[in-house]
């Protein structure tokens, strides 16, 4: 993992920004489990509030100090595009 930089997106807002590094960080690492501090170290902001909003919108869950996937996130992942 080495992806310090968050590229910005049109329209899109910091969080957002951050929220959508920390999944795609977290789908490609799978089955790799991260944690909420190697993920911070990886992205250089604060991943908590982007871990808890992903968590609300079915995408991420916690598995004691792990931050895995759904089973929602991995099927959009598999989606040709």
């Amino acid at each position: 993992m080495h992806h310090k930089a968050i590229p910005p997106t049109q329209g899109g807002t910091e969080s957002e920004d951050v929220q959508r590094v920390v999944l795609a960080l977290v789908l490609a690492e799978h089955p790799a489990q991260l944690t909420a501090e190697e993920l911070a170290r990886e992205v250089g902001a604060a991943v908590d509030q982007a871990i808890d909003d992903l968590g609300r919108t079915g995408l991420l869950r916690r598995e004691g100090t792990s931050i895995l996937p759904t089973r929602a996130a991995l099927h959009f992942d598999r989606l040709p595009s």
